[in-house]
Order: C-alpha cells, then sequence, then structure tokens
C-alpha cells in the first residue's frame, strides 16, 4: 500500500500482518511489480480501499487505471481493520456544524450515509465473497454515555436515516450482546461487518474485471509534476498520467511531506479467539458487530467461522505494541468474562492516519495530482466514499470533492517531533473519562 512499506527480499513480496484475514483470505491471482513504462489515464499510488475505491469509480466510466502497490493488496488498514460498517465521520457532522457552520456541514451530511451503500453495491455487483452481514450496535457502559447515544440517534435521523432504535433495559441489552457491562444499546440495522481483506482482494478483481492494472512490490519513490505527472517505482517503473491520486495514507511515509506534517500514524491491535461455535452465538445473540461510544473505544464481532474478533487501544506514534494479545485480552474480559482460558488464535496491530481535527483531508498536491487521507479510525466506509468522490472530480465534477477539499487541514502543534507526546497527554484524559463513565 505505502511507499515506506518494509522491503522484502528481491523477487517477493512484503507478507500480510499475521492476522486472521491473512489466515483466511481467499487465493488471488499474481500482479507482477512494474517493469518499464507505461501510460495511463490516472495512476493511483496505495491498493487499498481509496485507491481500489476511486479505480473501479473510473475504470466504470472508461479510463485506463494503473494502481502501483508497494505491498499487496489490502496490506494495510484495508486488510487489518475490525471489518465493521459504521456510517458518518470520526467527528460527527454535529461537531462539523458547530465548528464550521452550516453551508460547510450540509454537503457533508448528504454523504455520511453513502459510503456503507457504496460497499453494498459492488458487493452485490462484482459478486464479492466477504462475508457480509447486516447490523451495527453502538454500547454505552453508564446512563451518561447512554446520553450520547440519544443524541446519535436524533442526530442522524434529523439527517435522514431512520430506522435505530434505542435498548435499555438489561434483558433485551443481553438479548442483543450478552455482557453486564453496557447500560444502554443503540441498534443500527444498516450497519453490517465483513471479512476486510477479502472485500480488498474482491474490489480489485472488479477493478481487473474493467481493464485496470494493479502492479504490487511497485514502491512509489517520486511523482514527477507537470502536464502529465510520471510516478517513479523503486524497480525502475514509470507511469505517466493525466492524473494522480495519492491514497497511501497511514503508509505513505515520506513520499509527500506535505501530507506527512499533517497527520499522524497511529496503531490500533485486534486479537481473534479460536473458533467458539454455539459459545460465541450466546456471547453475541444478535451477530451485530458492536463498538462502545467511549473515546477509546473497543469494538467486536463474530467471524464467520464464529471467532470473537476484539478490538481496541491507540498507540500514538504508531509504535509495534510487544504483545497485542496482553493489551486486548484483559478488555476482552471485561466484556466476556467467562472467555478466561479461551484460547487466542490470533493478534495483530495496524496503522490508522489521525488528523489534529479528527476529519478527513482530501485536497490537491497540484491541479491534476489528488489525494484523500486521514480517516482517524473511521475509514471503512469513509474510504469508500471518497474513492468516488475523488472520481468524480476526475471524471469533471468536483463538487463534492470540494465539500471536503474546504475543510481545514492543520498542522499539529510542535511538528513532528511533539504531535506524539501532544496527542497522547490529550488522549489519556479522555482516557480518564472513559473509565469514569463520562
Amino acid at each position: 500500500m505505502p511507499a515506506t512499506a518494509t522491503s522484502a527480499p528481491s523477487g517477493t513480496l512484503t507478507p500480510h500482518a499475521p492476522s486472521y484475514y491473512a489466515h483466511s483470505a481467499h487465493a488471488a491471482p499474481p500482479r507482477p511489480p512494474l517493469q518499464g513504462a507505461t501510460e495511463a489515464d490516472v495512476c493511483i499510488v496505495g491498493a487499498g480501499y481509496t485507491g481500489l475505491s476511486a479505480g473501479i469509480t473510473l475504470a466504470e466510466a472508461g479510463m485506463k487505471v494503473v494502481v502501483l502497490e508497494s505491498a499487496q493488496v489490502g496490506w494495510g488498514a484495508s486488510g487489518r481493520n475490525g471489518g465493521q460498517i459504521v456510517h458518518s465521520f470520526s467527528r460527527d457532522i454535529d461537531v462539523i456544524e458547530r465548528q464550521y457552520g452550516p453551508a460547510v456541514a450540509e454537503p457533508l451530511a448528504k454523504m455520511m450515509f453513502e459510503g456503507a451503500s457504496i460497499i453494498r453495491e459492488r458487493v452485490k455487483r462484482y459478486g464479492i465473497d466477504c462475508d457480509l452481514k447486516d447490523g451495527g450496535i453502538f454500547a454505552a457502559i453508564s446512563e451518561r454515555k447512554a446520553k450520547g447515544l440519544h443524541e446519535q440517534k436524533a442526530l442522524w435521523e434529523r439527517w435522514g436515516h431512520p430506522g435505530m432504535q434505542i435498548v435499555d433495559t438489561p434483558n433485551d441489552v443481553r438479548r442483543l450482546v450478552n455482557t453486564e457491562r453496557y447500560h444502554t444499546l443503540l441498534v443500527d440495522p444498516t450497519g453490517g461487518h465483513f471479512h476486510p481483506l477479502n472485500l480488498a482482494l474482491g474490489e480489485a478483481a472488479a477493478l481487473e474485471s474493467l481493464g485496470g492494472r494493479i502492479h504490487e512490490g511497485s514502491e512509489v519513490t517520486r511523482i514527477d509534476r507537470g502536464t502529465h505527472p510520471v510516478v517513479h517505482t523503486r524497480g525502475g517503473g514509470q507511469v505517466k498520467a493525466r492524473y494522480v491520486i495519492v491514497a497511501g495514507n497511514a503508509y505513505l511515509g515520506g513520499l509527500e511531506p506535505k501530507l506527512a506534517s499533517r497527520s499522524m500514524p497511529c496503531g490500533t491491535q485486534v486479537i481473534a479467539t479460536e473458533p467458539l461455535g454455539e459459545r460465541g452465538d450466546a456471547l453475541v445473540p444478535s451477530d451485530y458487530c458492536v463498538e462502545d461510544n467511549n473515546f477509546l473505544l473497543d469494538y467486536f464481532r463474530l467471524s464467520a467461522d464464529k471467532r470473537l474478533i476484539y478490538g481496541g487501544g491507540v498507540v500514538y506514534g504508531a509504535r509495534e505494541p510487544s504483545e497485542v494479545k496482553s493489551l486486548i485480552l484483559p478488555k476482552m474480559l471485561k466484556t466476556f468474562p467467562s472467555l478466561e482460558g479461551v484460547k487466542i488464535d490470533f493478534g495483530w496491530t495496524g496503522n490508522f492516519l489521525l488528523t489534529l481535527s479528527r476529519l478527513p483531508q482530501l485536497g490537491t498536491l497540484e491541479p491534476n495530482i489528488y489525494f484523500s487521507q486521514g480517516c482517524s479510525g473511521h475509514g471503512i466506509t469513509f474510504t469508500h466514499l471518497a474513492g468516488r468522490v475523488v472520481g468524480e472530480a476526475i471524471k469533471g465534477d468536483a463538487t463534492r470533492f470540494g465539500a471536503f477539499a474546504r475543510l481545514p487541514h492543520h498542522p499539529f502543534p510542535g511538528g513532528r517531533m511533539f504531535r506524539v507526546p501532544f496527542t497522547a497527554m490529550g488522549a489519556l484524559w479522555y482516557q480518564m473519562r472513559d473509565q469514569w463513565g463520562i
């Protein structure tokens, strides 16, 4: 995905993280590194959800698309995430309206539920096998936190999203999520969950069926500006294009320093238990995905083979934790004490890209070089939307792209040296609030 993925030995590809997703992924065809020079209408840097979504949008319109991926399709966040469909943005539309006004918020609000629709449309249209299931739950651990769920329900209903339900009696809560931890649930039938790496692989196959080309093991080292930019790879390959899309997100590294100064990679951790069978069904009888509404949230769901996939926590600055299982297991047992002693088959970590505002960043580096980054932990639906609106802009209608591009892109205070400690201090305060249930 990124320009800075760890180099693999000559002739091999950087392996996927040791995740349950990599273990259970569908077979993929070889996608050799780019050799020599080629031309395209659009060259995309990164074969994650953003790049693949943009590529499909453009290829469906008949444009010639080449995607350059330094590792493998879905190697970064797109193949490691929690696999949960959650609407809106990392900062919800009320925050955007309060900070930037109705004129900025309204066009974004009209798109806040579209990413999920894009995923479902493409799964159906291209026959993507990714264990897609409907239904999502937001959970509050206290009465004070429950207030936030009522506010979220009212906000989303205001912007045209009916059908959600508040569940706040203990018996009804446990019929959906069998734990004593939660005070109130907000049930969204249009949420959902899926196998994220298989979604990425399916989208890559969809793009190729439309004539797009994907080159793995093709790390981008520089982009020459101009009327027809030229994208260079470490192996000496070149793509001359009319347009370029930079979609490396948390794994972009130093390819474009201007983008790196406005964002910060952060690590999150996930574990997967052994298959639990009927025991898993008893833990999550609804088979919906679940996330709490804490600032540093936990999230979990059952996989197709009834493993509990449980994630949470943040490591600022993308430091690799020495033992993922030791970080996440206490969280899982706090929610489900009955899983004491269960075998943890997989533990992995991955990076998401945080922005100072917690809002995504879309824009241009040159009139013909587009970028999208900074989903701030809320990227599954947004990356699919972002790919579509960037594609729309390249096709000639930048209205929706401009609605995002007008959001300010602030650098972190103190530059790269101080962005980690400043952000970690702020997160510590919110973590304390989470522990107090406020």
